[in-house]
C-alpha cells in the first residue's frame, strides 16, 4: 500500500464519501449508514479506486 500524506489521505476518503451520497455502489458490506464512515472502511481495506498522481 502506498503511504498518504493527511492531505492525500483526506482528499480521497473526501472524494469517496461524495461519491457514496450521490448514489455510487458500495465496495464493501457494512452497516454503516454514513457516507462519511463508509468512505473511511473502504479507504482502510484498500480498496478505493483512486490513484494519486506525483510529479
Amino acid at each position: 500500500m502506498q503511504s498518504y500524506t493527511r492531505y492525500e489521505r483526506a482528499r480521497i476518503i473526501g472524494a469517496r464519501a461524495l461519491q457514496i451520497s450521490m448514489g455510487a455502489p458500495l465496495l464493501i458490506k457494512t452497516v454503516k449508514s454514513d457516507p462519511l464512515e463508509i468512505a473511511i472502511e473502504e479507504f482502510q481495506a484498500n480498496i478505493i479506486p483512486i490513484t494519486v498522481k506525483r510529479k
